[in-house]
């Protein structure tokens, strides 16, 4: 098995994991503080990882078409989070999750578009079975 298909189960892992404990540190504060104080430990972590992890050299490599688009990227994340922590304080972690991953059908279309990257038969099928669980959970 490749190693990025590893690096995106143990994604998928921790990620399920995040939303049910994000809600029950939600308990008794608004989704915007819980977010606040979740960054501000997730950008501790990950500027302590970067520093065991990525060789100095890599600083030199920095370009400002990295820092435009990671930049934005950050933006699209903190969008993306701001409204998450909304929707997970005020509705079931299971559902929300659920339709927050309808972004992989987003992702699927903006790859295409951008990155020209090929929608083959299992990326269409999949997509449409996401899709699929998307409209049951809106009717249900």
């Amino acid at each position: 098995m490749d190693r990025w298909i590893v690096y995106a189960f143990v994604s998928m892992g921790f990620a399920g994991f995040t939303s049910v404990i994000a809600k029950l540190g939600l308990t008794g504060i608004s989704g915007d503080l819980g977010l606040a104080i979740r960054t501000c430990f997730v950008f501790v972590f990950v500027l302590l990882f970067a520093a065991v992890v990525v060789p100095t050299s890599q600083l030199e490599a920095l370009s400002w078409r990295n820092f435009l688009w990671l930049g934005l990227s950050g933006v699209t994340t903190a969008a993306s989070w701001v409204f998450y922590y909304k929707a997970i304080k005020l509705g079931d972690v299971s559902t929300v999750a659920l339709v927050d991953k309808g972004s992989v059908i987003v992702s699927l279309f903006l790859a295409w578009l951008i990155l020209q990257e090929a929608i083959t038969l299992p990326k269409l099928i999949g997509g449409s079975c996401i899709a699929l669980g998307l409209l049951i959970i809106a009717r249900g």
